[in-house]
């Protein structure tokens, strides 16, 4: 039966919907946990040694943390497996090109496959950069999560692909979770616009909410 349903259109359109809602979820909390940089060394550090030590001494040191990273993972991979399923069926079902050559769709519709490209290399990069520190710039320091992400925001290189990121993360959430409501059954001509409104907030306040980290490092609000 699982089977069955992965292989149609609406069971790949339905892991994608409910993956995209758990990576939702993670990005408000993320961000929420990120705004603490603004309150100052110790808290954001603090925070970030308070991760690890969720569901303790249930829990060992870590294990909520890893926990979450591997829904996370499975979350990621099946987004990107159905995404990347059904646009190979959708070109496979129309081979040619459609006969009005002016877009009808909104831009983030267009943009919804580049912005999975640039969102899944993004995440590659920000792992290396403030998990593990492969490619953090000015000496990577493990328990110093402030100082880290001032040094990668004191680049310019690193300020332009975290922005340019959160500009497609803003654009795909826009279009995905209106997309995903549609998908699960929550959409009717009642709650359309609610829906759409809904979409909208959401990516303007988590655009608006992931940026400020880089801009107040760049203004020297966070130093």
């Amino acid at each position: 039966m699982a089977r069955t349903v992965w292989d149609s259109t609406v069971g790949k359109k339905t892991v994608m919907a409910v993956s995209g809602l758990v990576m939702l979820l993670y990005l408000v909390a993320h961000m929420i946990g990120n705004l603490k940089i603004f309150f100052g060394t110790e808290e954001f550090n603090h925070y970030a040694h308070w991760l690890r030590t969720v569901g303790e001494p249930f829990m060992h040191y870590e294990w909520t943390l890893w926990l979450i990273r591997v829904v996370l993972v499975v979350a990621v991979v099946a987004h990107a497996v159905s995404a990347y399923q059904l646009s190979r069926r959708d070109i496979k079902a129309r081979p040619s090109k459609y006969v009005h050559k002016k877009a009808r769709s909104s831009y983030a519709t267009r943009t919804m496959r580049w912005g999975g490209i640039i969102l899944g290399l993004f995440i590659v990069w920000h792992i290396l950069d403030l998990t593990t520190g492969t490619v953090h710039s000015g000496g990577f320091e493990t328990g110093k999560p402030y100082q880290n992400v001032v040094d990668t925001f004191s680049t310019w290189y690193g300020n332009v692909i975290y922005i340019v990121a959160m500009l497609a993360l803003g654009l795909h959430i826009r279009h995905g979770f209106w997309s995903a409501a549609q998908t699960l059954g929550a959409g009717s001509r009642t709650r359309d616009r609610a829906l759409k409104t809904v979409a909208n907030v959401l990516a303007l306040l988590l655009t608006l909410g992931f940026i400020a980290v880089p801009v107040g490092v760049m203004t020297g609000v966070v130093s």
